[in-house]
Formats: C-alpha cells, structure tokens, sequence
C-alpha cells in the first residue's frame, strides 16, 4: 500500500514527547500529544474547585508540556504559530481517537510491560496500515511488539530521536523481523524528506548506534579523567571543537543529558552486556553519589560544572568541591592550532608525547577499537556508525573517519605495541593491503565493507559541492566564490571567502554569475555549504578603508554592492537564493533581491549593522520595506508610517529571526519562498526552485516607484527612538544611528505617500552609511566586534 503520513499521534507529553510533536507541528503535521491521567488533585486545581473527573485535570500533563514548549530553551517550536497544530488529550478519553492518524509515536516511560500494555490497548483502535513506532532508546523493539496483531507488527518499528528533536538531525530507525520492507522504506524516506532527519538503520541491539558508542567513549573519558588525575575543566578544554566535538566537549554533554539519564542509558548496555564491555558500563561511584544529590547538571543548575556570578566552576569528583574551571595547555595543541584541516590537527594531538596527547590517546584508541569491534552487530556498514555519530552526537568526523584521519596502519602498530587485540574487521582492511576505511575516486566516496570497497549510498537531494566541484569542475573561480554548473542549465554561485564575509570579490563573482547565466542558463542558485550562508560584509576590511579614510573607496565598494543587488533582482533568468544558519546583514541583503528564497529551516536572518555602528548599506533597508508593503493582505489600508516604524524597529534593534518561519513572519521571505526541513537538500530544493520558475515563464519584477511615509514618518520614528533613549534601551549613539536609518527609511523629509524610484533610496542609504562609517564610535564598535565577537555599546 502507499503510505502518507498527514496526522499523528505522539503517547507520552514529557520533554522527548513533547519535542517530538512540536517538530512535527514544525513542519506542518496536524498532531494528538497523549499522557496519562493524574491520580492526585494539584493544589490550584483544588482551589478551582476541580475534580479528578474535570477536563482540565485529566488532560493536565499534555496541557502543561504544550506551555512550556513555548518557554524552552533552545525553542522547540519553529514559529510559536505551530503550537496550533498540537492538541492535547489523554490516554483514557481520547485513545480512540488514533483511528484517525497514520503514525502514532509511543514516547511513554521506559518500562517493557507499561509499554506492551499500552499497545494492546493501541491495537484494539488503529485502524489497519497504521504505522506505530518506539522512540525507547534501549528496551528491544522485538520484545515490545511481542504478542500483538499479525498488522500492528507489521507496522511497528523503532524510530528513535535525539533531543532536542528540532535540532538533532540523527533518527535511528529500528525495524524488527516481522516490519515490513516498504515500511522501512517509507519512514527511511519520510524521515529524510519530510522530517528533515539524517537516517540511519540500526540493529535491535543496547541503545543502539550512537548512544551505545557514545555513551562507551564518555565512560571511557571518565575513566581516564580519574585514573590519571586530569581536572574536569582540563578534559573539556581538549575534548571539543579542537578535535572537532561539540562545543559541550565530555562532562558538559553529560551536565545537558543530565546525570539521571545518562546512568540509566548506561544501564541499559551494563545489563545487556558482559565480561570487559560490562566492566566499562559500570558507571563511577562518584556519578551516582552526584545523581543522589540532585546533581544533574543543566536542569538541576549544577552537575560537572555550576556558575556563580559570570565564573564558571569546575567539579572535583574526589572532593566534591568546586572551583574555578581549568584548561589544559600543553605545546601540542599550539602546534595543532597551525595545521591546516581537521585531520591534521587530530593527527598532530593524538600522537603528541604530553598530557593532552596522552588523554587523547586514550580516549580514542578504545573507542576506535571497540567501534570495529561492534562492526556488523549494531549496523551493517561504517557509513551509517559514522552518520549516526556525526548526526547524534554533534562529532565532524565518525569513528572510521578518525581512524582514516590518524593513519589506519601507524594506529594499529600503537594498539598493538600497547598490547591491544585488534577487530577483525580491521585485520581485514589491512590484510587486503588498503591503508583506509573510505576512498575517493573522481568525486565519488567508496568505504570498506569487511571485503572490498563499496559506493557510499546518498540521496540524490544531497548534493556535496566540494566532490561535486571535484566530479564536474567549475566556470569561473577568485578568492571569494566560484561558479559552477549544477546540471539542468542551472548554475550555483558559491561563496567561500572567509566566513562567507562579502568583499569585492564576491561583488565581481555576483555580476559575472548574473551575466553568464542570462546568456546560457535557465536560471542561478546562490548558495553555498560552509559553517553558515553568510555573516555580512567584509568588516575588516571596511574598517581599514575607514581608518585610512578612503571614503571615495567605500562609496565605489557600496556603490558595486549596491548595483550587484540590482542585477539579481532585475535578471532576465530567475535567482534564487539558498540561505542557512546565520544569514546577516550583507548575506541578508543578497537574499531580498532573488526571485526566489529557499530556506534551511535553521536560517537565522536580520539586518544587524546596527551592532556595529552602521545601517545597511546595499539595499536592504529599502528592499526589506518593500517587502513589508507587498506583504500587507488585499484590501487592507497602506499605512506608510505604521510599515516604517516596523522596519525601523527590526533594523535599529538589529533583531534575528530564530528559524526561517520567523523570517517569513518578519517579511524576509514570502509567502511563496520555500523553506526545506532537510539542510542537506537545500541546494538540491533551490535548483528544482529555480527551473520551476523558468519552466514557468519567468519574467523579472517591473521598475516600480515605491512610496514612502515621507516627513510625518521621519518624526513618528524619531519619536519612538527618543523613547527607547530615555527608557535607557538605547545610548546617545543609538540614537544618532537611528535618526540616519529613519531618514533613510522615511525616504527623507518628502510628503507623505510621494512616490520615488529606488536609487534615490539606495543614494539615501550609501550617504548615510558612508557618514556613519567615518565616525569614531562606529570605527570602536567594528573593532570590537572583530576583536570580541560581540557588539559594542558605547
């Protein structure tokens, strides 16, 4: 049968359960969220006068997660909006009421016979093709589904999220012997495209992939960290990004998961394994004596680590004291910092003869060996052990790439002059004569299957530009961004310039983009796969011309930004723009123009010039007001003030949005740009985007005049801004920015509703920014954000 999946269901309101519904909710799935019914009265229900039998009481739980949903940080909810999509109930009164959903999700307590319990229950009202699954993170799957219908087994798999579920791009998918293949394939595919998910299909075995590997190479970093005396701070210094972790590195991961869960994650493995494997799953003392205390870490407010004031204090496990947090600071991670790529650096760490050398070391070799070792029991190939690493726990290189990484045949010669035992699996490779897990052959990635070398499977929606350039080449190419041919007569405008930062470089690779693809191509991606899609303009260099006073230089820079912005909007051939991840001020700017947005739903967007002392200054400020003025319903009345005072506000407070929904909300985007779930299909989105525009005959937007509120707008604005002053929200110099934006906004002291064409706005916009730029306090705040990384109020 075909499967669709156009309601669900979500058993269980806690905080997974509730994640869960509000990422459904994010991409639009009409969603039951189910719990129990309280036994006891509250004590503000008691004073209501309400009765264990009063709707509000027995639907309390599921009621009570939605209201904090809209409270919790990091939001699980795309758009607050979203919330509307949720309905709360309870499992006596409304379980017949998942007879009209397609996949009920059971997110209920980890206990085997509570879970099989509540699926006979389940059973008795689906209707049939119904898919069910467990997001249990260590009970068998085979053994929940045990003595149910011939269709609910059929139906049933595990699908296990990582939390927060918005955010955690890793979904485990766990079928068991009587699920039936289109349904793997079907969520497989579910998964990816619509919920935006990285999938990898994992065994029904303890905890699965990432937290069975994962939560082996934390306790073996414990182990490690008591062992040979190293503080919690030190492990933590050396443990993320520099090795290309998560930011939370060891013991601040455990201070989010919190202590609790992760010694009952732990347990699961303990229980379920034997021998040395065991030994390891026994966690410390010291970890229980902590969870008994009630400290748990984040959702306690102190575990490894608490704050007093602004100092951050670190745990000592043998004293249970803290103190200020420490690093660890040996040369080799001083000679690490110079090596050029990831791997290098890892290289350099990892066999260095110091402390941190040591620990590494001893971190990874274990986790190395005992990642080959599980080779075939928790998953069938490293592809996905990897993914589900990268995916879950936030690594940039899986096992088996950091095996790669630190040399395959020099590592093993270390393990075994240590007296380690090899995997077999690693035998293998090396007995074959290959000296790596992955190869690279004309663009294409092949990895070691225990034989020979395979194709890494991919969706053909991700789209990998850095092999794809390598398979295809490019057009043309400087410093800041390449163009290249994405096939179907599309071209892809590539930033890569540092950070993404828009120099002339960029500016001359814009125009050229423009031009070529107007004479042979259908239409112009721009977009790109670096860290985020663009932070801005080049402000170092900015502030050099500015310091040097070449003010004829920036008005010639801002003029060809300006004029490139243009080009984009007016091109003959659709453009359409494919942000994500931090998308400010200059990389704004490129968006507003393009015919068509494609958004990541992780797209962070605002005009945040303010922050350091400018206005935009390459057409955002006017492109961002017309939008607001198209964005108005039919029929409403055009307030010309009312919409400046709203741009204003969102400009001079340099405000964010916090996904692309909120961008949408906030006029960024259309109603009809687009906004994909799956960042690793953007590029892919955006060029089907672009063909279905000129499949569509497509046609550039008319020069129109835009008409602006005039002098009575300027004072309404200046009005507001002179409030925020004297409410002490803004300084002195605020407001002198502020009056520039206004007048610019206002389109100067004309009347109200005079109509004007748009270089007069962009000359408004470039005099004002040229006039904020040779300020003092402007210079002071560039500085600061480039040396600190965060705004300066002075």
């Amino acid at each position: 049968m075909a499967y669709q999946i156009k309601k669900a269901a979500v058993l269980g309101s806690g905080v997974m359960g509730s994640g869960i519904a509000a990422h459904l909710a994010n991409i639009g799935i009409p969603t039951l969220l189910l719990d129990i019914v309280p036994k006891e009265l509250a004590a503000n229900e008691e004073k209501k006068g309400l009765t264990l039998e009063s709707g509000e009481v027995r639907n309390r739980l599921a009621q009570g997660a939605l209201k904090k949903l809209g409270k919790q940080k990091p939001a699980p909810l795309a758009a607050k909006k979203n919330l509307q999509l949720i309905t709360p109930g309870n499992l006596e009164d409304d379980l017949d009421q998942l007879n009209e959903v397609d996949w009920i999700i059971e997110v209920v307590v980890e206990n085997l016979d509570i879970k099989k319990d509540l699926y006979e229950k389940i059973d008795q009202v689906r209707k049939p093709g119904t898919i069910i699954s467990s997001n249990t993170s260590g009970i068998s799957i085979e053994a929940m589904a045990e003595g149910r219908s011939e269709d609910f087994r059929n139906h049933f798999l595990g699908t296990h999220f990582f939390n927060p579920p918005r955010y955690l791009k890793l979904l485990e998918i766990i079928p068991t012997q009587a699920t039936k293949p289109e349904v793997v394939e079907f969520m497989t595919t579910f998964g990816e495209d619509v919920l935006g998910k990285g999938v990898v299909l994992a065994k029904d075995t303890p905890n699965f992939i990432a937290n069975r590997i994962g939560t082996y190479g934390l306790l073996i970093t414990v182990r490690e960290m008591v062992n040979r005396g190293y503080s919690v701070g030190e492990v933590d210094s050396v443990t993320g990004p520099l090795i290309g972790r998560a930011k939370s590195a060891t013991f601040r991961t455990l201070d989010v998961v919190g202590l609790d869960t992760f010694l009952h994650v732990a347990k699961n493995v303990h229980d379920l394994t034997e021998g040395e494997e065991q030994q390891v799953f026994k966690a410390p003392d010291f970890l229980k004596k902590m969870v008994e205390n009630g400290w748990l870490g984040a959702k306690s407010g102190q575990g490894f680590f608490k704050k007093e004031g602004k100092e951050i204090l670190e745990l000592d496990p043998q004293t249970f004291e803290y103190s200020p947090a420490r690093k660890l600071k040996t040369p080799s991670q001083e000679a690490a910092k110079q090596q050029k790529g990831l791997a290098a650096r890892v290289r350099t760490l990892v066999y260095a003869d110091d402390r941190t050398g040591e620990l590494l070391w001893n971190i990874m070799s274990p986790t190395l060996r005992y990642s080959a070792e599980l080779h075939g029991e928790i998953a069938d190939d490293i592809v996905a052990i990897d993914n589900a690493m990268k995916w879950g726990f936030g690594w940039e290189q899986g096992p088996f790439e950091v095996w790669d990484a630190i040399g395959v045949q020099k590592s093993v010669e270390k393990m075994k002059e240590e007296g380690h035992s090899v995997p077999a699996f690693v035998q293998a490779l090396l007995d074959k004569g290959f000296d790596s897990f992955y190869k690279e052959e004309n663009g294409d990635l092949y990895y070691f299957t225990g034989t020979d070398y395979a194709p890494v499977p991919f969706n053909e929606k991700a789209i990998n530009l850095k092999r794809y350039k390598k398979k295809h080449g490019v057009i043309k190419s400087n410093a800041g961004a390449s163009l290249i041919d994405l096939g179907d007569e599309i071209a892809l405008l590539e930033f890569h310039s540092q950070s993404n930062a828009i120099g002339p470089d960029i500016v001359q690779m814009i125009n050229f983009a423009v031009e070529e693809v107007e004479k042979n191509y259908k239409g112009l991606v721009i977009g790109n796969q670096g860290k985020n899609f663009c932070v801005g303009a080049n402000l170092g260099m900015i502030l050099m011309e500015a310091q040097d006073d070449n003010i004829f230089e920036l008005d010639y820079t801002v003029r060809a930004f300006q004029n490139a912005m243009l080009k984009i909007k007016y091109s003959e051939k659709p453009v359409v723009a494919a942000p994500f991840g931090m998308t400010l001020g200059g990389g704004a700017e490129v968006c507003l123009p393009a015919a068509h947005i494609q958004a990541s739903m992780e797209t962070y967007m605002g005009l945040v010039e303010a922050g350091v002392g400018l206005i935009p200054g390459g057409g955002g400020n006017k492109e961002l007001y017309a939008k607001h003025l198209k964005g108005l319903p039919n029929n409403v009345a055009l307030d010309y003030t009312n919409i400046a005072a709203n741009v204003f506000e969102m400009i001079a407070t340099a405000k964010v949005s916090t996904s692309a929904e909120e961008a949408r909300e906030n006029n960024f985007l259309n109603f009809t740009d687009g906004i994909s779930a799956n960042s690793d299909h953007l590029i892919y989105d955006a060029k089907q985007a672009a063909l279905g525009l000129f499949e569509g005959g497509y046609k550039p937007p008319a020069r129109e005049k835009i008409p602006v509120a005039g002098e009575p707008g300027y004072a309404a604005m200046l009005l507001g801004a002179q409030g925020m002053l004297e409410s002490k929200y803004i300084s002195e110099y605020d407001l002198k920015i502020a009056k520039k934006l206004a007048y610019v906004l206002a389109g100067g002291k004309l009347p109200y509703g005079t109509e004007v064409d748009e270089q007069y706005l962009l000359d408004l916009e470039r005099e004002a920014f040229l006039s904020l730029v040779a300020e003092p306090k402007s210079q002071q705040r560039m500085q600061h954000m480039l040396l600190k990384g965060k705004p300066l109020r002075n």
